[in-house]
């Protein structure tokens, strides 16, 4: 028989007994706040009790202060908005944590910069030792091209140098780094991907795209450590809790990152709940160890295989069904047919793993919702809450069969806003299906809010912005027909989050029995300009009870 602590019984009681139990065990109160509780039944309130890592109260001053004792800590809030912390619900904070500890950062704004970038990188490097760049993006350099080979000759000639495009999914590198890999002018492209040659000469630019990254980043060697990955996980951790995200997926963990996380939540540093989608090469792995979906607790936690289909929205890859905008004969690039995912999947499915599949274009997602249809036929699942990772473009077909099979669509949050430049090659017309949340909302989809962090700013108030008024940094609108409210907005950052790790009976609103992760901000959404609610600071983030972060 199950044991259960007092905690988990109290957490069974309903509202009124939980009350009584917890009379006089309040830890904290907040009060004088205006509550966005994200909760139907109680849509607002003015205080909340906290107990433990739990909330054991929710409603008016006067009733909430009635749960406190002599020990009780009280904070008057002065009226600011409290909602409940932020779900990230695709990201790579392990993987970026790393980026952020050892390499260069290339979020710079001309490839001069970059190059200088490198150039100094090399002069503390040995000689033959590689050099790693992350987050280049050239559509934000004001050359208006793509870094390439003899850039990174001109400042890097005895180092190999690999620069990963922030979109994840295609790398610049230099001469030696080709030479290093066997990749030659008369080297074949590998299945889903693409070895760029200039369109003039024919020689090699430098330029990697989806699996054709795999031919030189197996020659990288790993010389992270363990207190490595632990440091990365510290690192980002903070920066995330900065921003009021209280939970994340890490969208493709492998066995040594989900360690690490372990490691940073003993050591007391983990600011973050992770739920681990674990990828397919590490798969087997850890399902042999006897882990699947839902292994684990309330701040580590096995999450779904992670799988991929098609290309990058970001990049231009994704794998559409009609061309990009001023390329008549580009579809994108598919990385993974039909047959390849649901043989990657099958196992999974059988040992009821939840399985999410990286598809942008509307092809890819196609192709995606087959894969889950042959997966129901093989083993009929009450509730697989399949996930289409980005789900990017879509049209009324897909909509529906992501309704019919109950899938859980993750798309872009950030995009919008910060990629604007980039949306000129999908066109106006199908930016009305894409990044579509009010479609999924208005179909009862519970869509959620993501980053896909380094491919896209992971802050929160960014996001919101971004969905409510669908205009980029330039003031750029795209897809008006997508906008929703800053309310709907909430909700898509934090319960449907939830559900998307099917963790919504524990967190992402706050009601009695529910984690105490809450977010204080410096302003109310819902009445300042809705160009400026990327400017609202977050003055304190709570996870578990505990403030992870105080301005």
């Amino acid at each position: 028989m199950k044991k259960f602590s007092r905690r988990d019984f109290v957490a069974s009681l309903p509202p009124l007994a939980l009350m009584s139990c917890y009379l006089e065990k309040a830890d904290l109160i907040l009060y004088n706040a205006d509550i966005l509780t994200v909760n139907p039944n109680q849509p607002s309130a003015e205080a909340i009790a906290i107990s433990g890592d739990k909330i054991i109260g929710v409603g008016s001053n006067d009733d909430i202060m009635n749960l406190s004792s002599a020990y009780t800590k009280k904070i008057n809030v002065g009226g600011k908005i409290i909602t409940p912390g932020f779900i990230d619900a695709h990201s790579h904070p392990a993987g970026a944590g790393r980026s952020h500890l050892r390499n260069v950062d290339c979020d710079l704004r001309s490839i001069e910069e970059i190059k200088n970038a490198i150039f100094e990188r090399s002069k503390k490097t040995p000689k033959g030792e590689w050099i790693s760049g992350f987050k280049y993006d050239d559509t934000k350099t004001k050359e208006k091209r793509y870094i390439n080979n003899i850039d990174l000759d001109e400042v890097s000639p005895d180092h190999p140098v690999i620069i990963t495009h922030r979109g994840g999914h295609t790398a610049y590198v230099n001469s030696l780094a080709l030479k290093i890999a066997g990749i030659d002018e008369k080297t074949p492209d590998p299945k889903g991907g693409n070895i760029e040659r200039d369109p003039e000469t024919g020689n090699l630019n430098g330029r990697l795209l989806e699996t054709a990254t795999y031919l030189v980043e197996k020659f990288i060697p790993n010389k992270f450590t363990r207190a490595d990955y632990q440091a990365g996980v510290k690192l980002i951790s903070n920066m995330l809790s900065r921003s009021g995200i209280t939970s994340v997926t890490d969208a493709g963990t492998s066995v040594k990152s989900l360690q690490s996380f372990e490691d940073s939540y003993n050591s007391g540093e983990l600011k973050t709940r992770v739920y681990c989608m674990i990828r397919d090469y590490a798969f087997d792995e850890v399902n042999d160890s006897g882990k699947k979906t839902g292994y684990g607790d309330e701040w580590v936690k096995i999450g779904a295989l992670k799988l991929v289909c098609d290309g990058s929205i970001s990049e231009r890859t994704a794998r559409l069904s009609e061309p990009y905008i001023g390329r008549p004969d580009y579809y994108g690039i598919i990385i993974n047919n039909e047959d390849e995912i649901f043989e990657q999947a099958i196992k999974a499915h059988l040992n009821d793993w939840q399985i999410a599949v990286h598809a942008n274009g509307d092809v890819g997602i196609d192709i995606t919702l087959k894969v889950f249809e042959r997966l129901q036929k093989e083993k009929k699942r009450i509730d697989p809450r399949f996930r289409i990772e980005h789900c990017t473009i879509i049209n009324k077909s897909l909509v529906q069969r992501i309704k019919e099979l109950e899938v859980i669509p993750n798309p872009f949050s950030t995009y919008v806003y910060f990629h604007g430049e980039k949306m000129k090659e999908y066109g106006k017309e199908r930016l009305e299906n894409m990044f579509a949340v009010k479609s999924f909302l208005d179909a009862g989809v519970p869509v959620t809010q993501t980053s896909d962090y380094p491919p896209g700013p992971f802050e929160p108030m960014m996001a919101i912005q971004s969905s409510v008024t669908r205009t980029d940094y330039t003031g750029e609108v795209w897809g008006p027909s997508q906008k929703i409210s800053v309310e709907e907005a909430l909700k898509v950052a934090t319960i449907n989050g939830a559900y998307a790790s099917y963790e919504e009976n524990i967190k992402g609103s706050l009601e009695i029995g529910k984690l105490a992760d809450l977010v204080i901000l410096g302003q109310d959404p819902r009445k300042i300009d809705p160009m400026k609610i990327i400017d609202i600071p977050i003055e304190r983030t709570m996870v578990g009870g505990k403030w992870s972060y105080e301005s």
